[in-house]
This record gives structure tokens, sequence and C-alpha cells, in this order.
């Protein structure tokens, strides 16, 4: 199973056995939360609404998945207590599966932890930081997990749409290349229509 799928899997399920990832002893060292930026004056309303997953890299993202990793979303929805019930959809198969969990506030404005993260077991820690968004276009989102005493992290390129200029992509490679990632850790999703385009 390719590594981004189990990366995916981690993400949205937040459980995994190492054994299936195969040796994680040549993962890409997380990068400290001081390198990664945070979007200032975090706006947690004009954030909430659907993102297509346009770009993702990540440490446990690998090349073999380069024009078969299939465009997935994720909608934010703001509560009163200003957390997210946060929906991922994606086509599993011939179906499409749902991934709800809840993202926590921070003390920082654009930075949050999973609420539920005790029903994961083997899960420490879960970080969530909006690095940089304009709202209405495009939003690029650094996760980073502790599983099984391993640091894994991943960034998210967010369109409102499923296709977004080329500076934005060159932006994200950029920023991931920044944090250590080699070319063979970014990948672009196909886009697809099923699933991600019914309502929700």
């Amino acid at each position: 199973m390719p590594l981004g799928l189990l990366w995916l899997g981690l993400t949205l399920l937040g459980a995994l056995q190492t054994q299936a990832q195969g040796p994680t002893e040549n993962l890409i060292p997380a990068p400290r939360l001081s390198r990664v930026p945070l979007q200032p004056n975090f706006q947690d309303d004009q954030f909430q609404g659907k993102w297509y997953v346009v770009g993702l890299a990540g440490n446990a993202v690998s090349e073999e998945e380069h024009g078969q990793f299939k465009m997935y979303t994720t909608t934010y929805e703001l509560k009163e207590d200003h957390s997210y019930n946060v929906t991922s959809v994606l086509l599993k198969g011939q179906s499409c599966d749902y991934f709800i969990r809840p993202f926590v506030p921070s003390a920082r404005p654009g930075e949050y932890t999973l609420g539920n993260i005790k029903t994961y077991p083997n899960l420490q820690s879960y970080t969530v930081r909006v690095a940089a968004t304009n709202y209405n276009q495009f939003a690029t989102v650094f996760f980073k997990k502790v599983f099984n005493n391993q640091e894994y992290f991943k960034i998210t390129l967010y369109g409102r749409t499923k296709e977004l200029p080329a500076k934005l992509k060159e932006n994200f490679i950029r920023f991931a290349k920044s944090l250590g990632l080699t070319s063979d850790h970014i990948l672009f999703p196909v886009p697809i229509d099923k699933c991600i385009d019914d309502d929700e």
C-alpha cells in the first residue's frame, strides 16, 4: 500500500499499524513548529467551508503515487466554541468515505489540536496550523502528529476550486522543500467528480 495512502489513513483515522508502513527510520524529520508560519489575524469564520485538496506533501508521501492519488475534499464547520467539525470525503473503491473529527483551537489563532485524540490508540499528539490563506481561493495547512513515537508531517494545498494558478502551486512546492521535503514527497491529486462534488 502506498505510503501516502497510509498517511491519509493516519490523518483521517489516527490509527495505523507501524509494520504496514515499512521502515520508518528513513522518514525526513518533522520541522519545529517555529519554522512553520502562522496566518496573521486568522479569521476562523472566513476559513470555514469546503476545500479541495489540490496539493499534498509529507514525509510519508511517496513518488510511486504520482498520477494515481485522487483528489478529496475537507470541509470545516465552525462551532460556537470556535472549534471545527472537520469532514473529509474521499473516493475509496466505488464508494464515498466520510471521516469526521474535531479540531480544537489552541492559544494561537489558526492553530488546532485533535479534540478526541484519546480515542485513537498510539496517537500521542496532533497539531494543525494554517500557514497561509486568502480564504476565498487557497490555503496552505501544516499537520504534524506523533504516532507510536514517530513524527509525521504533511502540508496540504487547499483550493476553493479544483484548479489553482501555477504560481500558488510553485509557492507550495517551495514551502514544502523549505521544510526538508523533496520532489518525491510532493504530489498533486488527480481531480475527480465522484463523491467530492456530491451534496454533503
